[in-house]
């Protein structure tokens, strides 16, 4: 069982940056492809960015392409999200998961592990 606990999430306004952070309780996530999903009230979880295991290779969905970047320090077992030029679209509950799986890491159904979520809120 892997324990991923997020941070990071809060309050800020549109045009303005946020960074989350995901730490895993296993000693290294090496084995994990990891991904960030985010989930509005009303709506199903959306895909926002995938890592595979070794780092070189990343994933983004149209509305965050440019603006987001995943990144991951399997030394420090933790993935970050860095969120730039943020819109109120992007308000969120924002979800780090694990996968052992490599591929196919934009679909919810891969992942094995969710953490309990980081609230992210963009205002105008």
């Amino acid at each position: 069982q892997v324990k991923l606990v997020e941070s990071g999430g809060g309050l800020v306004q549109a045009g303005g940056s946020l960074r989350l952070s995901c730490v895993a309780s296993e000693r290294t996530i090496s084995d994990y492809g990891m991904g960030w999903f985010r989930q509005a009230p009303g709506k199903e979880r959306e895909f926002v960015a995938a890592i595979k295991q070794s780092g070189a290779s990343t994933a983004y969905p149209d509305s965050v392409k440019g603006r987001f970047t995943i990144s991951r320090d399997n030394a420090k077992t933790s993935v970050a999200l860095q969120m730039n030029s943020l819109k109120p679209e992007d308000t969120a509950v924002y979800y780090c998961a694990a996968s052992h799986y490599s591929t196919f890491l934009y679909s919810p159904s891969r992942y094995d592990y969710w953490g309990q979520g980081t609230q992210v809120t963009v205002s105008s």
